[in-house]
């Protein structure tokens, strides 16, 4: 079986390849890297190392690679014969691959004329955003006619999934190598599965996924990043480092109460499994084999602090269930204060807040319409001896 994966990077590799490889798919690799692209076609392979106390590694064969860049043809034509096409580039590189994958599928199209030829495909987005996949199919429709469009709906399924995997930033000699934590965590939505063939093994398939992606989202992304901004507002530089400051660890786990009393109330977690959950997010977090630099988790804090993220989205349901919500307004506080001159967002975020009032600009970034959660992010923000 062949899949196609765009993003050659550490998680591409480090997490989506290796599953995939492992369930016996030759995996093609789609990036803009010409060192890694270079490199996975020269050598077919590459290796992971485990980061816990074995420091164990494994070998991943059966792989290429392709520019994307210097030769879209081949993407499309990879694409067009994939049993599986996946990504793992990030939520805001999505629009950029959609036209790759509209060519694919329209060759698909052109070479399965017939219906009883028409053979089912899956694009499934492992981005850390809810409904990764979905925004992915609106994006490669914008691409297609309407006859392809039809051809979509009947053949190829854009299920949405929950990943769930540390890898830290990191260089090596080797290109290709990479470290990853040995938890590892891959739900897809079963409901909008065309390819119901093709069962991945260390992948769970569930019939609702939002439970699943909201629990991941609100506890680990949401903690990860509550980490990196409380932790770099007291001047860590990485997140197992900052963990051993106990205003830091205090900050993680109250966060982690207040969008676990979300999740319990709004999906019915078990208390007890949900605590255990939590207990085993802040055990990755502080695993001594990952040293995870605060500016990666901590990077882009104006897409981290919009409507629909880790933050905000449950700051909003907590206050319409009447829910407390005091540890997810100084996270954020920790979040707006954030100043990374070499992190893009970061410095508009902070020009922001030096020519515009502070509650405007909190309207602005996280479409928050409430004037009392706007006031109370406001005065927390000021608490930090900011605005």
């Amino acid at each position: 079986m062949k899949a196609v994966h765009f993003g050659a990077g550490n998680i591409g590799r480090g997490f989506i390849g290796e599953v995939l490889c492992k369930n016996g798919f030759h995996v093609t690799f789609v990036d803009i890297n010409e060192t890694v692209i270079g490199t996975l076609q020269k050598r077919g392979g590459y290796e992971i190392e485990l980061a816990g106390e074995k420091r164990t590694r494994h070998a991943i064969t059966g792989v290429d690679g392709i520019n994307n860049k210097s030769d879209p043809q081949a993407v499309a034509r990879a694409v067009a014969a994939a049993d599986l096409v996946t990504t793992a580039i990030g939520p805001n590189v999505l629009p950029f691959i959609a036209e790759l994958i509209a060519r694919g599928i329209e060759e698909r199209q052109r070479e399965q004329t017939g219906p009883d030829k028409e053979r089912p495909l899956d694009v499934i987005a492992c981005e850390n955003m809810i409904g990764g996949s979905a925004f992915l199919r609106a994006e490669v429709e914008k691409y297609v006619d309407k006859e392809t469009a039809a051809f979509i709906g009947r053949c190829v399924g854009f299920p949405n999934a929950a990943v769930d995997r540390i890898v830290p930033a990191q260089q090596h000699d080797d290109p290709l190598f990479v470290i990853v934590e040995p938890f590892r965590e891959w739900v897809i939505d079963d409901s909008a599965r065309k390819a119901k063939h093709i069962t991945l093994e260390d992948v769970e398939y569930v019939p609702d996924l939002l439970p699943f992606i909201e629990r991941k989202l609100f506890s680990v992304n949401s903690g990860h990043a509550a980490t990196a901004y409380t932790g770099h507002y007291y001047g860590h530089a990485a997140i197992n480092e900052a963990l051993r400051d106990e205003r830091v660890m205090a900050q993680l786990k109250d966060t982690l109460a207040e969008t676990g009393s979300l999740l319990i109330d709004k999906w019915g977690f078990d208390p007890a499994k949900h605590a255990a959950y939590i207990g085993k997010i802040i055990g990755r977090f502080t695993n001594p084999a990952i040293s995870d630099d605060i500016p990666r988790v901590a990077r882009t804090p104006i897409r981290k602090l919009g409507r629909e993220e880790r933050f905000t989205r449950p700051l909003l349901e907590l206050k319409k269930r009447g829910l407390s919500c005091e540890a997810l307004l100084s996270t954020m506080a920790f979040a707006l204060a954030y100043d990374n001159p070499a992190d893009t967002e970061s410095a508009r975020l902070q020009e922001m807040l030096k020519t515009q009032p502070v509650e405007a600009v909190i309207k602005a970034v996280t479409g928050i319409e409430d004037a009392e959660l706007v006031t109370a992010l406001a005065t927390a923000y000021r608490a930090l001896g900011k605005g």
